[in-house]
């Protein structure tokens, strides 16, 4: 496969936080790193000479830049923890497994025990994390132990151990840390209870929490208990600015490998992730070029295979966007909430990436190929029977009925077309009739195309709803061009396209490629037509102020437009603001005209 250079590879790089890696011309992995934003930090390496003579040795090395788009800081910091002591790379300072990120333990044990801890032991208990470091991790603890007393003690606390008064209670009961169950003065079940509420807050999920504790605290304000009111709405404040713990991990997933796909009308990507131990250890992202018009299934399926095979996984169960089958074997999730559904869209949002990256690539080093995708692109999206090559947007402007004009935009290739950008004054049309004059622009536009035996558009865009475009349709019709050319309107409200004849309006997807093409046309035409009817509305204001001054010129009346921007910052300005322009003079002239005005 032949690898981009290194300044296209940067070129195309997201703006998104993320893990890169640096591979040499033997595709053996040199560096992990991690980056708020992956093309300025992989940007730096290259942009400058470095103090240090192993980082230009690294750099001179790099032929090959890879990256794993996350969804914050965080998930990078501690994805490159994993890549780093997976991949073991030459460059980076390894990490020993033992010194891993710190996690919270529920620990599977009567009235159970939360605590911190480095590692994670098979006895049932549940973990929470990893986090970034142990500040965090006592920031946490330190919110439950305010919001929940909970025992601090290792005790066996079995049900014969509290009935046989074997155990004291110690300080931390005394001094209300505590509520005793060492002696039974607290039951299991409201102990748990507790318990429970700590662990959806673990997860993220503080509306019972929360909930709990607004009433606890109008309950303390109700009975004019100020000062405890005030503690428990500082515990919600807590609750509400706390951060959950990283998405990207979770100790339960283990052993799953994790497939997704985006595709175009020539290309699909797969991104793979694989999961060990709660951890993602790999990513890759696999390019599939189609021959026919193959679906998303046929090509997943394909990948899936392809992708086991060449990377010896052995995984009993793999996360999907949608149900394939491979046999009894293996188990296939396609997950609706959850962890694993996080984890697939963060293998969607991976192969979004690897697509943009290749769609910009092309577009720099191969623009024709790119231009032909697109409008191939957009000939399957609008149903058309050719691909618009040549497309021209109509849109009118008045404000209140005055100076009605439109405007004509022109795009060849999927681009602005500035010289063959029209302006239209309406002639015929009194007042603000927005279809009447839809009607007679688009008729004199290509009656004018017609005699003058110009080329015709591909498709014509009008912008409105159906009234406009059964206005454009009339024109069109009497100059016997239905059928030579598509024409559609777009909506603004809901970006409708609409179609000749047909009630139902066609939506785009968001972020389609085409809907975009169109959306800049009718952005394009809306400019172009505000800044027309600007000019001409200023043009009739001065016109009609030079018709009026005794004594005042055209040219005089420019050069003030031009210093006070309009006609009524002039009617505004002083004697003596005016003078620094024109001299003293017409500038009594003038405010001597506009006073006797007011």
């Amino acid at each position: 496969m032949n690898i981009p250079s290194i300044e296209l590879q940067i070129q195309t790089l997201p703006d998104n936080p993320g893990v890169y890696q640096y591979y040499d011309k033997e595709g053996k992995i040199l560096y992990v790193g991690k980056a708020k934003n992956l093309k300025k930090r992989v940007s730096s390496y290259f942009n400058k000479q470095h103090d240090n003579a192993k980082t230009n040795v690294l750099v001179r090395k790099i032929v090959e830049i890879k990256h794993i788009v996350v969804s914050s800081e965080q998930d990078a910091l501690l994805l490159e923890n994993n890549l780093i002591k997976k991949l073991q790379p030459r460059y980076n300072v390894l990490l020993r497994d033992d010194k891993t990120y710190p996690w919270i333990c529920i620990k599977k044990e009567p009235f159970s025990r939360i605590f911190p801890t480095r590692r994670m032991t098979k006895d049932g208990s549940e973990y929470f994390g990893p986090y970034t470091n142990f500040k965090t991790v006592n920031t946490i603890l330190d919110l439950i132990k305010e919001l929940y007393p909970l025992r601090t003690c290792n005790y066996d606390l079995s049900e014969s151990n509290i009935k046989s008064k074997k155990y004291k209670v110690c300080l931390e009961y005394h001094i209300g840390n505590c509520k005793g169950p060492c002696e039974g003065f607290e039951t299991l079940e409201n102990y748990q209870e507790q318990v429970d509420a700590i662990r959806q807050i673990l997860k993220g999920n503080f509306k019972d929490s929360m909930r709990a504790f607004k009433k606890m605290m109008q309950d303390l304000a109700s009975e004019m208990k100020f000062e405890a009111a005030q503690k428990v709405k500082e515990k919600i404040n807590v609750l509400e600015n706390y951060q959950s713990r990283s998405t990207i991990l979770n100790p339960k997933i283990s052993n799953i490998d994790v497939f997704s796909i985006v595709s175009d009308e020539t290309m699909a990507y797969v991104n793979f992730l694989q999961i060990s131990h709660g951890a993602i250890i790999r990513s890759f992202t696999l390019e599939l070029k189609k021959k026919l018009d193959e679906t998303d299934e046929e090509l997943l399926e394909l990948a899936v295979v392809e992708l086991r095979e060449r990377f010896q996984l052995n995984s009993k169960e793999i996360i999907l966007p949608f149900a394939l089958d491979f046999g009894s074997t293996i188990k296939v999730t396609v997950p609706q909430l959850g962890d694993k559904k996080q984890i697939l869209e963060l293998s969607e949002r991976n192969a979004k990436y690897q697509r943009l990256e290749q769609l910009k690539q092309i577009q720099i080093v191969d623009p024709e190929r790119h231009t032909n995708r697109i409008m191939a692109q957009m000939q399957k999206d609008l149903r058309l029977s050719v691909e618009p090559r040549h497309i021209e947007c109509f849109d009118n402007s008045n404000i209140q009925g005055t100076n009605p004009v439109s405007a004509c935009v022109v795009f060849k290739d999927g681009k602005p077309s500035k010289k063959d950008y029209r302006h239209f004054n309406i002639k015929t049309v009194e007042g603000p009739n927005d279809f009447a004059s839809m009607e007679e622009v688009v008729y004199r536009r290509y009656k004018r195309l017609l005699d003058e035996n110009q080329p015709l558009p591909q498709l014509i865009i009008i912008d409105g709803g159906k009234g406009q475009l059964s206005s454009a349709l009339k024109s069109i019709d009497d100059l016997g061009l239905r059928g030579k050319i598509a024409i559609i309107g777009i909506a603004k409200r809901l970006e409708e396209l609409f179609y000749p004849g047909d009630s139902v309006p066609l939506y785009l997807d968001k972020k389609s490629e085409t809907l975009k093409i169109i959306q800049q046309l009718r952005n394009e035409a809306h400019r172009f037509g505000i800044t027309h009817h600007r000019d001409k509305r200023s043009k009739s204001a001065l016109n009609s102020t030079i018709e009026l001054i005794p004594g005042i010129g055209e040219k005089t009346m420019l050069t003030l437009l031009k210093h006070f921007k309009s006609v009524k910052r002039l009617k505004l300005a002083t004697e003596k603001e005016i003078s620094d322009v024109v001299g003293v003079s017409k500038a009594i002239k003038i405010s001597e005209f506009y006073q006797k005005e007011t």
